[in-house]
């Protein structure tokens, strides 16, 4: 139906009630079938009476109700968001982008933290897939390693930040393989001819890629990368430290170290001071990740900055395109990484190796 003339003195909805359509469009003075799709965003109407419409549901401060337009719709304008430590500092960095991305776009974001006990993480989606969310982004580490949590995850639009174990999905996020390829090669490009590295978890696919850019980056300067310069942390400040310990127990005349993330080379920096290593002078240090506390290390970190409130955005823009059959399994988005030089790696302000 058109447009009606205004004829009804009740033009607002009853007291003690939530307004709705018919009181919209009361107020209006059309049909509530018109008042529905103009604040849709759809409607071909004059400007004038679109106006008359948003002016009318702003004075009766209208909500649409959510619940009866997703059971016309058949969906439910709300997201889920899988991830693991909620206390984790990327996770911290890329749910405000994923949520904000979100509620840009009118939907919801509902969180689901897995702990590290599998059976747990299987109740977790499953309770995220019972609110019959439309999509959902993957940000869990222990998504990698459990086939049933993939197998949950088949029968519902998905994107991720990293491989599901048995599940082809889009993927958004680093290359993890560049970013060990860029931190490498700027410690080999100051000179440092021994760079070891100290590794994140080794069942972590961004372990195994950050090392294999750690050897390009060898390869890159006509060098064979040391394999037994390779020493495996936990990502913290005290498995970094126990790291650099063994490390340079068994290679004294390493020159520097790529640490696969900035808390572990928090740890780094403080072993090598207890050994009385100077920093950059005797060992250089590079990160990974640019947490802020690493420009306020001492010396201060240089590091790999990743885009991790950017990836949250572009991880449910990319969803919401699947969700719409815009784009296939095999899609990928990689946002690029920015080397941070500060004065851990020798070229930051007020080193003996310039300013970088």
């Amino acid at each position: 139906m058109g447009d009606v003339a205004p004829g009804s003195e009740q033009t607002g909805a009853p007291r003690g009630r939530r307004p709705s359509l018919k009181d919209v469009a009361l107020r209006a003075g059309v049909s509530f079938q018109t008042v529905s799709k103009v604040l849709r965003g759809d409607g071909n109407v004059t400007d004038a009476t679109r106006a008359r419409i948003e002016d009318a549901a702003r004075e009766l401060d209208y909500v649409p109700d959510e619940v009866a337009r997703s059971l016309v719709e058949r969906r439910t304008r709300s997201l889920g968001l899988v991830v693991g430590d909620l206390s984790d500092h990327v996770v911290a960095r890329f749910v405000p982008g994923a949520e904000q991305e979100a509620r840009r776009h009118g939907h919801a974001l509902a969180i689901v933290a897995l702990a590290p006990d599998s059976d747990h993480g299987q109740r977790s989606v499953r309770g995220l897939l019972s609110r019959r969310v439309d999509g959902i982004v993957a940000a869990a580490p222990q998504l990698e390693e459990d086939p049933r949590l993939g197998e949950l995850l088949a029968d519902v639009p998905t994107v991720a930040i990293h491989s599901i174990s048995g599940l082809d999905i889009p993927l958004v996020g680093s290359d993890q393989v560049q970013t060990g390829r860029k931190a490498t090669g700027h410690l080999l490009e100051l000179g440092r001819r021994r760079v070891g590295c100290v590794t994140g978890v080794s069942s972590r696919r961004v372990t195994s890629s950050r090392i294999n850019g750690w050897m390009q980056a060898h390869h890159d300067h006509g060098q064979v990368a040391d394999r037994r310069t390779l020493e495996e942390g936990d990502w913290t400040p005290a498995g970094g430290a126990a790291a650099a310990q063994r490390l340079l127990e068994r290679s004294p005349d390493l020159e520097a170290l790529f640490v696969h993330n900035d808390l572990m080379a928090v740890g780094v920096l403080h072993e090598l001071h207890r050994l009385g290593r100077s920093v950059p002078d005797d060992v250089a240090v590079m990160g990974c990740d640019d947490i802020p506390v690493a420009a306020w290390t001492l010396p201060s970190l240089s590091t790999i900055a990743l885009p991790f409130f950017e990836t949250g955005v572009a991880a449910v823009r990319l969803l919401l395109d699947r969700i719409a059959g815009m784009v296939d399994v095999d899609a990928r988005v990689l946002l690029p990484a920015q080397r941070r030089c500060r004065i851990s790696c020798g070229c930051g302000p007020g080193t003996s190796m310039g300013s970088g």
